[in-house]
């Protein structure tokens, strides 16, 4: 790994310490291969441009619906970046059978990923929006769907964290979403799924639960990669041209954070020692794991990148009562009767 610059753990970060560190990312291997499930906007699409202006002749897949837009950003992104390799995929990722489609087709071109990194969501305000699988739109993007593109790839992580050479061995995941909700509050255990108890802020609530419970056993389960869940704070997206958010954006400027800004440090991230994988954290700079543990592989993170360890009650008392695996007993039901047998849960 390149030489590089590490504040002290359990700090926020600085961007300046930020682009100090980013500005190393030339010394990576070429090649660098980095999935943004929701890149053709928002923060998935600001951290992409960021990879790109960075590293070297990096391969990015881009993964939505929006065609229109992908091209342009296509465009974009290989003017940053000359030497870069861009792939749209146009899926609809709410749905899984998708996710197992847009999975396949990667495995097919790769050999392994450095990067899966996920800020697909969608805001409505709404009621519960089912579909074709059974799954609330929302939280199938929010949660079931990412969950699944890990558990799809997780075999390519691995084979890039075993690259020989060091430059080459960045293996990480990002969601973008946040954690701190979820360590507030307990899902309703009886109904994950929000069949019956759907409203918004449940879905906020069992997302952000869930996705903690389930990024801590990836990282036991694959201790060779990095997962980070992290909420971005207020940051401008595609989402402000609808007219509500447009006026709530417009008050809140002044607390914004800038898109350059957050696509820097998203790309941090992403990429810095700081959030080793567990194998890879030996206890110099690295930040606290969500449960407690410098270095533990999984990353609860602000939106300046401050570590969260586990300092939660309600955390504490879900451990106790086997949250864990209630959560992915659920999810394995969801994705046999979903993906395995082709039908809805």
């Amino acid at each position: 790994m390149s030489a590089y610059f590490c504040p002290k753990a359990g700090t926020i970060v600085s961007l300046a310490d930020v682009r100090a560190y980013n500005s190393t990312l030339k010394n990576l291997a070429p090649g660098l291969v980095a999935i943004f499930v929701g890149g053709t906007s928002g923060i998935g699409l600001y951290t992409a441009r960021e990879f790109a202006r960075t590293t070297t002749s990096p391969h990015i897949y881009l993964v939505g619906r929006n065609e229109t837009e992908a091209t342009k950003i296509t465009q974009e992104l290989k003017t940053i970046n000359s030497k870069s390799t861009v792939d749209f995929i146009k899926k609809d990722v709410s749905l899984l059978r998708k996710v197992d489609e847009v999975c396949k087709e990667i495995k097919e071109r790769e050999k392994s990923v450095n990067l899966l990194f996920m800020s697909c969501g969608v805001l409505t305000l709404n009621g519960r929006d089912g579909t074709e699988e059974g799954l609330d739109r929302k939280h199938s993007l929010h949660y079931y769907a990412r969950m699944r593109f890990i558990q799809n790839l997780a075999p390519l992580l691995t084979a890039a964290a075993e690259n020989t050479d060091p430059n080459a061995a960045l293996s990480r995941v990002v969601s973008v979403y946040d954690p701190f909700i979820g360590r507030a509050n307990k899902p309703d255990f009886s109904d994950l799924a929000l069949k019956s108890t759907f409203s918004l802020a449940h879905v906020a609530n069992h997302s952000s639960a869930m996705q903690n419970f389930a990024l801590e056993r990836f990282a036991r389960l694959y201790t060779k990669t990095a997962f980070v869940h992290e909420q971005p704070g207020s940051v401008e997206t595609s989402l402000v041209k609808m007219p509500l958010v447009k006026l709530l954006y417009f008050l809140m400027k002044p607390l914004l954070v800038e898109k350059k800004e957050s696509g820097e440090r998203h790309l941090f991230y992403s990429t810095a020692p700081r959030y080793a994988p567990k194998v890879k954290a030996d206890g110099k700079g690295v930040a606290m794991g969500a449960d407690g543990v410098m270095g533990s592989g999984s990353y609860h993170l602000s939106w300046s990148g401050n570590a969260h360890g586990d300092d939660s009650e309600v955390v504490k008392e879900m451990r106790a009562d086997g949250a864990e695996e209630k959560i992915w007993t659920h999810t394995e039901e969801v994705f046999k009767k979903v993906c395995e047998e082709g039908g809805m849960y």
